[in-house]
């Protein structure tokens, strides 16, 4: 009972991450390593604890989610293709030597967004030059095909798969819309997750009982957060996401290191 209170709260932190700016695994693997789930176990349930969170926080981007063009919808393919691919070799691999590279792909993806706005700058120019007619589909295939090895890493390991995922659609025409971008971002996560979570299912490394438990507090934290977080500012919620990635990452570094 004690540890199911403990994993319904941090659920709900959890998904008031995920909702906001992703990485709230970075939290909730480590509770559940350290309440004693297996490795292997605890990261294969992270599939089935992000679902009703990624569900509820969709509704509550609901509004936005009308303004976002109908063609990013085509970034679901390469989500879904690198989630299998992912998720299959996770049934055939244990954690080992990829523990240890998982603070610099969130470091990585924690840089790429702080630097986003300068970056996508000098990339428009490069690509268009100054008067040339902007053509947005560019930008996102660009992300599409960006998009599949992240997938891949997302449907091995989830953690930090928010993070990039923010990232790479910074180089899209949402750049200037975080809160858009969140909507689509916890859209493409449902996908990875339900995804990894048909393949895993039958594999028998997923705790069912504790997954659910931290997901319903996920539901809550995801919607909670998604409502109320829609009128703060695109560069607080920027900041948060800098903080938030840079502390994981030197955390998991200290931890594996």
């Amino acid at each position: 009972m004690y540890h199911d209170l403990i994993l319904f709260l941090t659920g709900i932190i959890v998904g008031a991450m995920n909702a906001i700016a992703g990485g709230g695994m970075l939290i909730g693997f480590p509770v559940m390593l350290a309440l004693g789930i297996p490795a292997l176990v605890a990261n294969a349930t992270t599939f089935v604890i992000v679902i009703p969170g990624n569900i509820s926080s969709i509704y509550g981007y609901r509004q936005l989610l009308h303004k976002v063009p109908r063609h990013y919808a085509w970034l679901l393919i390469p989500t879904v293709m690198g989630a299998f691919i992912g998720a299959q070799a996770l049934k055939h691999t244990s954690q080992g030597g990829f523990a240890h590279l998982i603070p610099w792909l969130i470091l990585f993806a924690v840089v790429l967004f702080a630097f986003q706005p300068w970056l996508y700058k000098q990339l428009h120019q490069h690509l268009h030059g100054p008067k040339r007619k902007r053509n947005s589909l560019r930008p996102l295939w660009i992300t599409g095909l960006a998009l599949l090895p992240i997938a891949t890493y997302g449907g091995f390991f989830a953690t930090g798969f928010g993070f990039i995922m923010l990232a790479f659609l910074g180089f899209t025409g949402l750049h200037n819309h975080i809160h858009r971008m969140n909507a689509l971002k916890n859209i493409i996560g449902l996908c990875l997750a339900t995804t990894a979570l048909l393949c895993l299912a039958n594999a028998h490394v997923i705790d069912w009982r504790h997954g659910l438990v931290m997901g319903a507090g996920n539901f809550i934290g995801g919607y909670f957060a998604a409502t109320r977080t829609q009128k703060v500012s695109s560069h607080a919620l920027r900041i948060i996401v800098i903080i938030v990635g840079a502390c994981a990452a030197i955390y998991l570094c200290l931890r594996n290191y």
